[in-house]
């Protein structure tokens, strides 16, 4: 990567916006992509993105538009962290505007409803097979207000190419946020997207007053599922006990200001899915990552007891009192089993 040229970030989220942040801190000139034109001027103005993270001032470095082409232009590295179900569409306007030889880091985790794909498959289809050698991925317990509050953070960024990966760990790496490498790009993304319904699901356990023993064990089952799925796609089991998988689960699950785990606990204090959503007013990757979970397992001959069920919760109506013993009263087995 050539040194000097801007890092662009498409997406002003609250992800977008927190990687923005991590790299300017360190003098990094970084280009953040708004897709709305109004708001993008307001971010650029008051240096402020109240949508997201109100109380975090944007520095000097970071300049906020939203003209992808300009923004793409001379781009010595691309991150893409907009949702999930919008990656294929962002990457459909960019490709024509992509410097042809910077990489790409995919920061927007989940699996495509449509498709089931990873993120890293959308972006192969949608920019042709040349860009997967230059192809990265980041993960893992990374909560954006905590980064943005200064404490401390670890994550993964995974990529087949050893040079990249490496280049993209010093470029992240500071004091307070330290990055790790792995090879095994499928582990990590699945990892990163299969926690979210989990996370979901030990929500709803919250708002139901269900108990630190419920939320363990269905914490416990969840990781066992999402490394069986994982595994029949390809990746590594030891991926999913790192930061992508039981780090990010645990972050997820339990975290307060994660947002499948503050849907999930909407959904057990009895709301419906619709007004929970607007409640949050932000993205929970989890909801459409459910049904795309479900969609793979099925083409991999793979069981997820827990996430079929949030499915039926979430997508057919089906009450939760029904769903626990739905899922209690099922076969009983051993836990050293691989199958479910």
């Amino acid at each position: 990567m050539r040194p000097g040229t801007p890092v662009a970030i498409l997406g002003a989220g609250s992800w977008g916006t927190t990687l923005a942040w991590l790299l300017a801190r360190q003098g990094v000139a970084v280009h953040l992509w708004c897709r709305d034109p109004d708001r993008a001027a307001e971010i650029a103005r008051s240096r402020r993105n109240d949508r997201y993270l109100s109380t975090l001032e944007l520095p000097a470095e970071i300049t906020i538009s939203a003209d992808l082409p300009g923004l793409l232009k001379d781009a010595r590295l691309v991150v893409l962290a907009v949702p999930s179900q919008a990656a294929r569409s962002v990457l459909e306007q960019a490709a024509p505007h992509r410097p042809t030889r910077a990489p790409m880091l995919l920061a927007s985790k989940g699996l495509e409803l449509t498709s089931g794909r990873r993120m890293s498959e959308v972006a192969v289809e949608t920019l042709g097979d040349e860009v997967g050698d230059r192809l990265a991925v980041l993960s893992g317990p990374n909560l954006s207000a905590e980064i943005v509050a200064g404490l401390p953070a670890t994550t993964v960024i995974a990529s087949t190419n050893e040079a990249l990966r490496r280049d993209l760990q010093q470029l992240f790496s500071s004091e307070r946020f330290r990055v790790y490498t792995n090879s095994d790009v499928i582990g990590v993304e699945l990892g990163e997207a299969l926690k979210n319904p989990i996370a979901i699901a030990a929500g709803i356990c919250d708002g139901l007053g269900g108990g630190d023993n419920s939320k363990a064990a269905l914490v416990t089952r969840g990781l066992a599922e999402m490394t069986r799925l994982a595994v029949a796609a390809g990746a590594r089991a030891t991926t999913l006990s790192g930061l992508s998988g039981l780090g990010d689960l645990i972050a997820t699950a339990y975290g307060d200001s994660s947002r499948n785990h503050q849907l999930g606990r909407a959904l057990g204090r009895g709301q419906d899915l619709a007004a929970a959503q607007a409640a949050l007013g932000q993205v929970a990757e989890g909801v459409p990552t459910t049904a795309a979970a479900v969609a793979l397992a099925k083409q991999l001959g793979v069981d997820l007891p827990l996430t079929a069920v949030l499915r039926q919760v979430l997508f057919e109506g089906k009450p939760i009192a029904d769903a626990i013993p739905a899922l209690l009263r099922r076969e009983l087995r051993s836990e050293g089993d691989v199958s479910p």
